[in-house]
């Protein structure tokens, strides 16, 4: 990849069916953008003050139990309703609109409000892997629900208002737009070559330039095409379709896959790194192709330092996405992270 280092050129994303333009002779430019406070870490296991926290009262008035491993709730202030009517509206083809039903659930990784991922144990993350699979589970029960998106908004610059550990999992009638085009792509890819995209492409990338960790059931890469500066795709490295088909090795080796990379990520400005992780999963329906295959996203917004973030603005919002640091420079930079934290260093 050494001549694509020095020359602006465009990468295709074949999960989205869409292009990213990298310019790496930009990375020598001067940064005089935006700077931020950088996040401090909660200091206390417990915090009276904290909604999440084990025995407090909620936002909605309910009181959490005692908890002390993970905890999953229903949303007090859930986007998606149950309950929600059938309606809609189809005005010409120009104003279009429909009710949507669906559940928000939210599930505390652990009891301590001082705790990440990166600074868990490898058996607190696999209780948090074995939450997620019975979660979604339990969801995929309900008649109407064709789509569960488990993800976690980490730190206040990725939006997340509390910093207890938590994520949220929201269930819902209809298919979203991103998990939509990665569904179109995974079931075309299958149809014209016969394979399964990601089982390609994570045997392709795998070892190499871009490829950060892996373990015997997961590889963290940076993908090809990745847009924010320290972008990760993390696949399974079997051929499944949803979280709750893993057996119990794999379900161990994926609570150390997410245990290496949020631990790179926060050693690599020595701060508790913000990024939006999501999974990608087969929907409810059937598919029988067997074309989808289970992965997550990481999206991380930090470029420079713990205080200078990449904005999507501009070109980027009107024309088409742009990074200057190459994947294979960021994934060069994870990879020679220390994987030991750096507070317990």
């Amino acid at each position: 990849m050494s001549d694509w280092e020095e020359h602006p050129h465009r990468r295709f994303n074949p999960l989205r069916g869409e292009w990213v333009l990298v310019s790496p002779h930009r990375t020598a430019r001067p940064w005089q953008g935006q700077v931020e406070r950088a996040p401090i870490l909660p200091e206390q296991p417990y915090d009276p003050e904290c909604y999440l926290c084990p025995g407090n009262c909620r936002a909605g008035g309910q009181r959490n139990p005692v908890y002390s491993g993970t905890f999953a709730f229903s949303n007090d202030y859930a986007a998606l309703l149950a309950d929600t009517p059938s309606l809609a509206l189809d005005d010409r083809g120009l104003r279009i609109a429909q009710t949507e039903r669906g559940v928000c659930r939210v599930l505390c990784f652990s009891p301590r409000h001082d705790l990440t991922l990166a600074r868990m144990s490898l058996e607190q993350i696999r209780l948090v892997v074995d939450a997620w699979c019975s979660e979604y589970q339990q969801l995929r029960t309900l008649s109407y629900i064709r789509h569960v998106q488990i993800f976690e908004n980490r730190g206040a610059m990725m939006g997340a208002s509390n910093p207890h550990p938590h994520c949220q999992i929201w269930a819902s009638e209809t298919l979203p737009n991103e998990t939509h085009k990665e569904q179109v792509a995974q079931q075309q890819y299958r149809r014209e070559r016969k394979s399964c995209l990601l089982c390609d492409y994570v045997a392709l990338e795998r070892p190499g330039a871009r490829c950060v960790y892996e373990n015997g059931g997961f590889a963290v890469v940076v993908p090809f095409w990745a847009v924010w500066p320290f972008e990760t795709l993390l696949i399974s490295k079997r051929h499944i379709a949803t979280i709750d088909q893993q057996d119990d090795e794999a379900r161990t080796q994926l609570a150390d896959a997410l245990k290496q990379i949020t631990t790179r990520y926060d050693n690599l400005f020595e701060t508790p790194f913000p990024y939006t992780m999501g999974f990608h999963q087969q929907p409810a329906d059937d598919d029988p192709g067997q074309a989808w295959h289970l992965h997550a996203h990481f999206y991380p917004p930090l470029l420079r330092s713990a205080t200078v973030r990449k904005f999507m603005v501009g070109y980027e919002l009107l024309a088409m996405p742009q990074r200057d640091l190459t994947p294979e420079s960021a994934a060069e930079r994870l990879r020679a992270t220390p994987a030991v934290h750096y507070l317990e260093r």
